[in-house]
């Protein structure tokens, strides 16, 4: 098994997309992964075959795109580059990407790239011929895009900002109708295909062989072999010159020679009349292209429906924005809205991009992200998401994160990365499909020759070799496992689960053990003051106040509840002049000239305070299940404040589920012995590992991994990242808005425990849909074969199944679209993409 921290930091690692046109199977795939391969500078490439995609990793940042798409087209087939997006928001807000019209030539890209690096504040640009497409990294503080669009245009061409959402290109309106033209083009042949097929069938079937019904036959027969089979013939004329195999070369050479056997027969009808006229095949040649041409078609179309969770999700995006510029309100692109614009939003709009509220009110529908029905009241300073739904008022928001830095552009480009990763199980079919044309072709003359040798007949085996050559299919193999992970990534996107790669399916059916954080990831999060004891000289008001004051630079959640508890108390919180924090024990601040210590009693003891004279108390606070902060001035014990979270409503019966499953559940905490185990008892968890340090959780996970356990952390993604880095899976809970998705393998889109169950169970049904497609494919395979070479299948027959068996692959990974995990019902509405979004259309 792969080290996934090795996998993690691989991903830090320059990544090219390109879609690839011309792959039909399994076996183009491995041709297309080895001429990538074999470039200077290429680390690792993955090609999916279902999104017709290539991530290339590189190992260094200069290998230029033209390398990677002159290797693809020297092995036969055509590339383009789609645009990459930036990693991160900072580099989303110092990259722009432009597309450039009027380039003809290398020279024209030299001249543009001279053009904008010469720009003041440009840090890197890089041209590209073939999408005509410009990369510009740059500093926004030094320069701006209208610079760099005129740079452009002064060097004598035009330049316009492209979208920054994930494949955006792919997703638009444009490509679509692209698509859309293509299935009707194939549609069209299909239909004069079997119109023009069937006659050939009928004629030769029920009129007795003769000269003038061959001539029929044949003039029936060379439109679909010569016109409708052409993609076949010149697709495997193609592979040819390049020494290459694929399924386009099997229905080729299958088809051609029941053509070309009728066409002698034919023609020798014609220069000798009174001889005996042979019986034809000229049927055959038509109905397998009529059958693969129709395959192709509905293999297309349930293809199309595999991506369609992405592009629902890119349809919560709107296309224009509303922005206050030059003191006048206009509307434009939404990939033109910078950080820092005014945007207005209308009732019944979607939100463009994320920012803060800061004129009017409305309500606005989050459950894309949250999970959460109803709307929610925004107000000034208030902060909203690109995507999700203004239901109400009128409001103005000042943009923070716009294009690919938004929460909806991370969750698009995490799916899409997530669609075309490969899972360890495809390793098997590569490696089959590398000899899978090869061997047929073999299988397919041995099949001829056996028969010859047989019967003293030569053209008694033509059948059962073009039988062989026509019921093989590599397209079955090559679209098992990326048909499934695609929709299967997709399902849980809008489940709220998001997948970051196809091999984390495999770790999570063999975890056998799972680690949950306790604050805010088993509890709720958010812990209230419960007790507040001072000590002899002390009032409670003071203690609070004092509390409340060294807490107030901190960030960590008992902090922001001691200082709410001192402003519901209206107690002045007097300001801090000095503050240091110690992460996993407590704080030390000056405040009003007093030396402050806020933390754990065991902090306090490690900087000379004596804790006695309150330990009884401490004691009952934590037997009761509460955390205890213990608060010194200067030195001196002044008391103590306990403070309760409580586990999520859900916890119990989502730990109880996950030990009907057969795992090992262990609570991991930084906090004390007595407060872990009441939230466990509670939880119903026995094994507790408590007052562990944030950077120590990640030493607990070796060790149960040492022990040989497989297992899978759920944490915040913020203090536990070392510990969901180092977990066999990681699963990292987001708040929907605030998605931690650099931590772990698995987010959870929202901070709801069944998301554990659902990531299981999805990543169940995933894997056995892709078992159940290899053993289909290869039985299918398998058995057939043999059947068609012993000569008990008849070749359209044969072409007909070996259509309908990627139509079969395709439609039994659609199925997991309709997943739904048990418990599940009534719960839709909360999805990404409820009810009232997009995602609501099927």
């Amino acid at each position: 098994m792969s080290d996934p921290r090795e996998q993690r930091r691989a991903e830090s690692t320059p990544v090219v997309r390109l879609a690839i046109e011309g792959m039909t199977c399994a076996s183009c795939v491995r041709r297309v992964e080895r001429a990538l391969a074999s470039v200077p500078g290429v680390a690792e490439a993955s090609v999916n075959l279902a999104t017709e995609e290539a991530a290339v990793t590189l190992s260094r940042p200069d290998v230029a795109v033209e390398e990677l798409t002159t290797a693809i087209e020297r092995a036969g087939y055509h590339a383009r580059p789609l645009a990459t997006p930036p990693a991160s928001e900072a580099e989303a807000a110092a990259t722009v990407e432009l597309a450039i019209e009027g380039m003809t030539c290398a020279s024209c890209v030299r001249r543009v790239e001279r053009a904008l690096s010469q720009v003041p504040g440009v840090q890197e640009a890089s041209v590209n011929l073939a999408s005509e497409r410009a990369l510009v990294r740059y500093d926004p503080h030094t320069t701006s895009l209208d610079a760099l669009i005129g740079a452009v245009e002064a060097a004598g061409y035009h330049a316009a900002i492209v979208p920054t959402i994930p494949a955006v290109a792919e997703a638009s309106d444009e490509a679509e109708q692209r698509r859309a033209r293509q299935l009707r083009r194939l549609r069209d042949e299909v239909i004069l295909a079997w119109v023009l097929a069937l006659p050939v069938v009928a004629l030769n079937m029920f009129v007795p062989p003769s000269r003038w019904s061959s001539i029929v036959l044949l003039v029936a027969t060379l439109p679909v072999w010569g016109y409708l089979g052409r993609r076949f013939h010149f697709a495997a004329l193609h592979n040819l010159r390049h020494g290459q195999f694929t399924m386009d070369t099997l229905v080729s050479l299958g088809t051609s020679a029941a053509f070309f056997s009728s066409l002698a027969s034919t023609l020798a009808a014609l220069w000798a009349p009174h001889a005996h006229v042979g019986h034809t095949y000229y049927d055959v040649a038509a109905v397998v292209i009529a059958a693969i041409l129709l395959g192709r078609y509905l293999e297309a179309r349930a293809r199309g429906q595999t991506t369609s969770a992405v592009r629902r999700l890119l349809g919560l995006q709107p296309k224009t924005a509303r922005v206050r510029r030059g003191g006048r309100e206009i509307e434009i692109p939404v990939h033109e809205v910078l950080p820092g614009d005014l945007v207005v939003v209308r009732p019944g709009e979607r939100i463009p991009v994320d920012g803060f509220v800061i004129e009017g009110r409305s309500a606005v529908d989050e459950s894309m992200l949250t999970g959460e029905s109803l709307p929610v009241e925004k107000g000034p300073g208030d902060r909203v998401w690109g995507g999700t739904l203004n239901t109400t008022g009128t409001f103005v928001l000042q943009a923070t994160a716009v294009g690919q830095a938004t929460v909806l552009a991370q969750i698009v480009r995490l799916v899409q990365h997530a669609q075309g990763s490969k899972a360890p199980i495809q390793s098997l079919v590569d490696r089959v499909a590398s000899v899978f044309v090869q061997a047929v072709i073999v299988i397919a003359l041995l099949t001829f020759a056996g028969w010859w040798l047989v019967t003293g007949d030569p053209l008694r085996g033509l059948l059962p070799a073009v039988a062989v050559l026509v019921i093989a299919c590599p397209c079955a193999m090559g679209l098992a496992t990326p048909t499934a992970v695609i929709v299967g990534t997709g399902r849980g996107a809008e489940l709220g689960v998001l997948v970051k790669r196809a091999e984390v399916f495999e770790r999570m059916e063999r975890l056998t053990t799972i680690v949950l954080d306790k604050t805010g990831t088993l509890t709720l999060g958010r812990p209230t003051v419960t007790d507040v004891i001072p000590v002899a000289g002390w009032s409670a008001e003071e203690l609070l106040r004092l509390a409340a004051a060294a807490e107030s630079r901190s960030e960590h959640p008992l902090a922001r509840a001691v200082i709410e508890a001192a402003l519901e108390n209206d107690s002045t919180v007097p300001s801090v002049e000095r503050f240091e924090a110690f992460p996993g024990r407590g704080v030390e601040a000056l405040v009003a000239e007093r030396m402050l210590l806020v933390g754990t009693m065991r902090f306090l003891q490690e900087r000379g305070v004596t804790v006695e004279p309150a330990s009884e108390d401490a004691a009952a606070l934590e037997a009761a299940g509460k955390t205890v902060i213990a608060v010194a001035v200067d030195g001196t014990l002044a008391g103590l404040i306990g403070l309760a979270d409580r586990p999520r409503p859900e916890a119990p019966t989502v730990v109880r589920a996950l030990r009907d499953r057969g795992l090992r559940v262990v609570l991991l905490t930084g906090d004390n012995e007595r407060t872990a185990r009441s939230i466990a008892r509670a939880v119903g968890i026995d094994e507790v590992r408590a007052n562990v340090l944030p950077d120590q959780k990640a030493s607990v996970i070796r060790a149960l991994q040492e022990e040989g356990q497989i297992v899978g952390m759920v944490g915040d993604g913020i203090n536990d990242a070392p510990a969901l880095a180092q977990a066999d899976v990681g699963i990292a809970m987001g708040s929907g808005t605030d998605v931690a998705l650099e931590a772990g393998d698995v987010v959870l889109v929202r901070p709801d425990l069944h998301g554990i169950l659902v990531a299981l169970e999805l990543a169940r049904r995933t894997l056995a849909t892709i078992r159940w497609n290899l053993f289909w494919a290869f039985a299918y395979n398998t058995v057939l074969i043999p059947v068609a070479a012993a000569g008990l299948l008849n070749p359209m027959l044969a072409g007909l199944a070996m259509a309908l068996s990627s139509v079969f692959v395709v439609s039994n990974s659609l199925r997991l679209r309709r997943f739904t995990p048990a418990g599940w019902e009534g719960r839709e509405t909360g999805r990404i993409g409820a009810e009232s979004s997009v995602l609501a259309a099927r």
